[in-house]
């Protein structure tokens, strides 16, 4: 069986904020997509909303490429909103910012997104981070995605930077899912048995005019509709380059310890949505704090050990991919805790020293800023 590329791509959304308020803006300067565009070269572009703006990297070979062109992506959009008075936030929520105050982008799909979804839609004042691994071969790709959705929740875990919604500490590590559930065609993806299975599923959706292709099906993970890879969906994204690049790391290794399984004529055990999706709430509440459901053993287990578990099994992968340190930077992030565990000691920290309420979100959102360009 030929080995699939395994090359990386990978997408972040951040937020912009003005620098005096360090509020959400509510609509994007009109000069700043060109500039940025202009020195990023396709790599950049609008989202749904104004106060946000998304990035991908180039197709890369390697974790150290992809870190490369990521910071590269981070620094550069940065001093471009600098230029306009703004900052920009690698957080998944912003701990105070309002939906109500925020504008959509003026663009046909997202017309279209606001006039079907209505309310819905206009709650998504979130961020995400998604990861492309290539694997060109089409069935190969459906497999590998219902194998590895049992690691989703981990990953999850892993990313957590959402805990604050509308000057709120929600006592949720990943907020933004709460949001996310709203929308249509999300969560985990069903299970098939080949591409042509899936492709005659998301058929009877376009014939029937319900969507007008793939691209609307936002599953924690999917085929992608537009390149020959498997896209992972379910990530907040990491204020913290290092932590990016860790989870990225991890995914990658997983899925080619799942391909050297199948080249074996084995395959990891397939669990129902039913336990992966405890996991996943387990996740969203309570990130790496509380462990997962170990479905074998039928116990919650401690994060920690199960990255270890990790560690121990993708290591022939780690170095086949040249990524050991960025892998074991996944303890880095279990010991320190995650983006969600630093803003809310942030903002407890800022309560101690007698700040007020909206003080101590400004000094969350003054934390995020800087943690975001950390590595750049």
């Amino acid at each position: 069986m030929q080995e699939p590329s395994f090359t990386i791509g990978i997408e972040e959304e951040y937020m912009l904020v003005d620098r005096q308020t360090r509020n959400l803006i509510s609509q994007l300067p009109e000069t700043m997509l060109p500039e940025c565009e202009a020195r990023l070269k396709g790599q950049v572009s609008p989202e749904f909303l104004q106060c946000q703006i998304e990035v991908g990297t180039q197709v890369c070979k390697s974790l150290d490429e992809a870190r490369s062109d990521l910071a590269y992506l981070r620094r550069t959009v940065a001093e471009v909103a600098s230029e306009h008075g703004l900052a920009i936030v690698a957080a998944s929520t912003h701990p105070f910012g309002r939906p109500s105050q925020i504008e959509h982008t003026p663009k046909e799909r997202y017309d279209q997104l606001a006039d079907d979804l209505q309310e819905v839609v206009r709650q998504l004042v979130i961020s995400g981070m998604h990861i492309h691994i290539g694997i060109e071969d089409d069935d190969l790709r459906t497999d590998l995605m219902g194998q590895v959705s049992y690691i989703l929740p981990h990953i999850l875990a892993l990313s957590t930077s959402s805990p604050f919604w509308r000057g709120r500490n929600t006592g949720l590590k990943s907020y933004r899912i709460a949001i996310w559930n709203g929308m249509p065609r999300t969560g985990l993806p069903e299970y098939f048995e080949s591409f042509g299975e899936y492709q005659r599923h998301i058929e009877v959706l376009v014939n029937a005019g319900v969507i007008e292709d793939a691209t609307k099906i936002w599953w924690d993970i999917r085929p992608s509709n537009r390149y020959p890879t498997l896209e992972m969906r379910v990530s907040d994204i990491c204020t913290r380059l290092d932590d990016a690049l860790a989870i990225a790391a991890f995914y990658l290794c997983w899925l080619r310890m799942l391909f050297r399984l199948r080249r074996s004529n084995q395959r990891w055990r397939r669990y129902n949505n039913f336990l992966i999706a405890e996991n996943r709430w387990r996740a969203h509440r309570y990130g790496i704090d509380e462990g997962l459901l170990d479905f074998g053993r039928g116990e919650v287990v401690p994060f920690a050990e199960l990255m270890d578990e990790a560690m121990e099994l993708l290591h022939k992968d780690a170095e086949y991919f040249n990524c050991v340190d960025e892998l074991k930077h996944l303890h880095t992030i279990v010991k320190q805790g995650t983006s969600a565990h630093r803003q809310v000691t942030t903002y407890m920290n800022a309560l101690n020293s007698e700040k007020d309420h909206d003080e101590a979100l400004r000094m969350v959102v003054d934390h995020l800023i800087e943690e975001t360009l950390i590595g750049t």
